[in-house]
């Protein structure tokens, strides 16, 4: 019985590699959108407060912005690993042979 040997095979390089890099990259976009929204609460409290309409601060829209945009991120992720990521587990699945 021959076993499989994940370290060389190609596929499951791919499968690793695509997935740390995407993971990365959406983890290291969420961040930035959101300590950058924390950086603007600690040092530019007037421009978040500037009122936008007569009820409405410029704070608020940026705050559902941030919101929104992790919705976005968790859509990209969700729509890579299905199209994507889903495909190449299970080539490697089927080289390993059954269920794992």
């Amino acid at each position: 019985m021959s076993t499989f040997n994940f370290k060389d095979d190609k596929d499951f390089k791919k499968l690793y590699g695509q997935k740390q890099t995407v993971s990365l990259v959406l983890t290291i976009l969420e961040l930035v959108f959101y300590f950058g929204f924390i950086g603007l609460i600690a040092f530019n409290k007037p421009f978040l407060s500037s009122m936008l309409t007569e009820r409405i601060t410029i704070g608020i829209p940026i705050a559902v912005g941030v919101i929104l945009m992790s919705w976005v991120l968790t859509g990209i992720y969700v729509r890579w690993a299905n199209n994507t990521y889903d495909v190449l587990v299970k080539k490697v699945k089927d080289k390993v042979g059954g269920d794992v």
